[in-house]
């Protein structure tokens, strides 16, 4: 068994539909697909249902984008397995998702009054298939326009960061509803990248209110966190998840598959 717990697809910010996703994860040997689309269950029951097409077992999953509002700091949360309707999750993301693209539309325009060549309607295309625009839909025609020749690059970073004319963030859900929501809709409970986001000092707390486990494996971890994450796993008798965290041409360059969960643990992760 071979599972990668941190895939996005075009219902929020990848280019590659849901059963491009699947297709690849197949070809790419993988048997357990955690599908987490930001801040949404939107698609989860087509990529069941494709998944069983495939051959693949779908983990039916999200990544909610959180905060801890006493430390300003983004928490990122994984929830897997939870009841599809997912009532609690929905309450809590749909504000999000109303955010976020309100938030690009602003950007947007922001673009277009400092002199970019670019319209709400050629992002929307980009778009089409995503529950809002992302940062990654507008960087995409940049691209296009030939103003920059990928997403991350130094124009990503002068527009969206520090004093950039698009860096304006959006208010995120506190990290502890988050985690209830997820357990009140009776879901598995995962801290993402908590090396990426420094949030190993949260752990403590989280798990009093529910949390699961941890993802140890992703691309931004060092052996570091693995010892770190191990210890927690010991103390705590926690799950430890791992995933590509794959973006599609809008994250690294890792495919599906080339970072995985450990495989003992694969068996906590049932398809509904």
């Amino acid at each position: 068994m071979k599972g990668d717990l941190h895939v996005h697809t075009n219902v929020s910010d990848s280019n590659y539909s849901i059963e491009e996703t699947i297709k690849m994860a197949k070809e790419n040997g993988i048997t357990h697909l955690g599908v987490v689309d930001h801040d949404t269950t939107y698609g989860l029951k087509k990529a069941m249902e494709l998944g069983r097409e495939y051959g693949v077992n779908i983990i039916p999953g999200i990544e909610i984008s959180a905060f801890d509002f006493e430390e300003n700091k983004k928490i990122h949360i994984l929830g897997f397995n939870f009841k599809l309707e997912a009532p609690n999750v929905k309450k809590i993301c749909n504000e999000i998702i109303k955010r976020r693209h309100q938030n690009s539309l602003w950007q947007i325009k922001q673009l277009y009054e400092h002199g970019y060549d670019i319209t709400p309607m050629e992002v929307g295309i980009k778009a089409k298939d995503s529950i809002c625009i992302y940062k990654q839909h507008i960087m995409h025609v940049l691209i296009e326009k030939g103003y920059t020749d990928k997403i991350y690059s130094d124009l990503y970073t002068e527009l969206f960061k520090g004093q950039g004319i698009c860096s304006r963030d959006i208010r995120y859900i506190d990290a502890f509803d988050a985690v209830k929501a997820i357990k009140e809709d009776q879901g598995i409970v995962i801290l993402a990248h908590p090396g990426q986001q420094d949030s190993y000092y949260l752990i403590d707390r989280l798990v009093d209110i529910g949390l699961d486990g941890i993802e140890i494996y992703h691309k931004d971890h060092t052996e570091e966190d693995h010892n770190k994450i191990f210890q927690y796993r010991e103390k705590y008798d926690l799950i430890l998840t791992g995933g590509s965290d794959y973006h599609g041409i809008y994250g690294s360059e890792n495919e599906i598959g080339d970072i995985t969960m450990p495989s003992e643990y694969i068996g906590y992760f049932h398809q509904r």
